[in-house]
């Protein structure tokens, strides 16, 4: 059997162009950006579903035996390009972002499930940058489609993936309340859960009538409108994990919402902070964390991502995985655990909490702990760091190397930057060898001395996504 499709394709497309014999007018957009359109029902009738019903139901119009069309909805770029599409199976997406949204919610509508996929798979895979700067257009779209469930899941894992400054935008405060549940309900939403419940009150006063910008103090607020805020905010309480929050935050954050929180959630949230009582109804599970310290926030994770990459502040979180290998609490502080848990890991993040202080002390090692029993590596990508605590950064140190070895490999300490600041036995030392820019330690108290017990040291596996 011979076949020619290529020719066959080629007339069948020249039809597009050269519709002498049309019998379907289709009207398209609306006010001043309207278009007429020709085409052949019998290919509209064969290429598309929608008009394959439409065209068999009695959906139409027909003027001096001419089928008529209209189609407000759809602009005439889109149409263009669903029409092309139809006729000769082919899609120019160059120089379209202006209307691949609504060309993915035409390709719906007229039940075009190739194009609808294609479309889909080529804002994913195509356009991520686009997609993460426009999730207040994207989002509203992809959640409106049934079909659509692949880009809602991509937007969702994206925004999960680096939450912080999507949470904090002022776009948040617009977003959809269907968008905005499927969020909250996530674990992997791995946002402090202070910062969550602020964002959370400050969406539910943009969304409550008699709120927003001309009353915005609580102080002025009566009680019907606490009401109206706790009736907006009423399928979110549950979501959130009132365990997480330190007793400072429940007395200055929580308790001043007492009237928007349903009684029997208050009742289980008293409990827990004053009597320490687990509670039966709310939801327990923690959100999963960007990096499981207990010494640092996700904060300070970010700044020293920013130190790694040297792009200074930057949310960078996203690009890392830090596994924790090593806890002195858990393991043990000894040296031979250390060495167990964290040789031969790859780069790693070593944290330090001053058992006499606030202070958090680390070093980036991009390298490797090794075996060697005594070794100079040359990198000039190593730093060691100090934070006040573990929220504040108006007081942190960073100090990169000015020689040429900056890590010192020695099987008798645990970790050793390069005899700066280094683990011996069951202590912490410094020495000001001028190795480094900084002495991260001239900050300490001097009565406090230049060595100490570690209250804990967590060690991370830093892995590049």
């Amino acid at each position: 059997m011979s076949i020619f499709h290529s020719n066959f394709l080629r007339d069948i497309s020249s039809l597009l162009n050269d519709a002498d014999d049309f019998n379907v007018i289709i009207n398209v957009g609306k006010y001043e950006n309207i278009k007429e359109f020709r085409a052949h029902s019998v290919i509209l009738r064969a290429r598309c579903p929608y008009f394959k019903a439409a065209l068999s139901n009695g959906w139409i119009t027909k003027q001096n035996d001419m089928i008529i069309f209209t189609k407000p909805n759809i602009t005439p770029t889109v149409f263009e390009m669903v029409l092309r599409y139809i006729y000769t199976g082919e899609l120019d997406l160059t120089n379209q972002l202006g209307s691949i949204l609504d060309l993915l919610v035409a390709s719906d509508e007229l039940l075009l499930e190739e194009l609808f996929t294609h479309v889909q798979e080529h804002l994913i895979e195509k356009q991520t940058t686009w997609v993460q700067e426009n999730f207040d257009l994207v989002l509203p779209i992809a959640f409106k489609l049934t079909e659509c469930k692949k880009l809602q899941d991509y937007c969702l894992d994206s925004i999960c993936a680096n939450p912080q400054p999507f949470i904090t935008s002022k776009k948040f405060r617009s977003l959809d309340k269907n968008i905005l549940y499927g969020l909250l309900k996530r674990d992997d939403f791995s946002v402090e859960e202070g910062v969550i419940w602020n964002y959370l009150i400050k969406w539910g006063i943009k969304q409550t009538p008699g709120l927003g910008k001309k009353n915005s103090d609580r102080i002025k607020w009566s009680d019907s409108n606490y009401q109206a805020l706790k009736k907006t905010l009423n399928q979110f309480i549950p979501l959130i994990r009132f365990t997480e929050f330190s007793s400072s935050e429940y007395f200055d954050k929580i308790r001043p919402f007492k009237a928007i929180i349903p009684i029997n959630i208050y009742d289980e949230i008293e409990e827990y902070y004053f009597k320490n009582v687990q509670p039966k109804t709310m939801n327990l599970t923690p959100r999963k964390k960007i990096i499981e310290s207990n010494l640092i926030k996700p904060k300070l994770a970010n700044i020293i991502t920013s130190w790694i990459e040297r792009k200074g502040e930057k949310d960078l979180l996203h690009k890392y995985k830090f596994e924790l290998i090593y806890r002195s609490s858990q393991d043990g502080l000894n040296i031979n655990t250390f060495r167990t848990k964290c040789n031969e890991q790859g780069q790693c993040l070593v944290l330090v909490k001053h058992s006499n202080s606030t202070k958090i002390y680390g070093g980036y090692n991009p390298l490797c702990f090794t075996n060697t029993i005594m070794q100079y590596y040359n990198t000039t990508e190593s730093f060691i760091f100090s934070f006040e605590n573990s929220k504040d950064i108006q007081n942190m140190k960073i100090s990169r190397v000015n020689n040429n070895y900056t890590l010192h490999e020695n099987y008798n300490d645990g970790f050793n930057f390069l005899n700066t600041l280094y683990m011996n036995g069951q202590q912490i030392y410094f020495d000001n060898h001028g190795y480094y820019d900084e002495n991260i330690s001239n900050v300490l108290n001097p009565y406090l001395g230049t060595n100490f017990i570690p209250e804990e040291i967590e060690v991370f596996k830093i892995i590049t996504i």
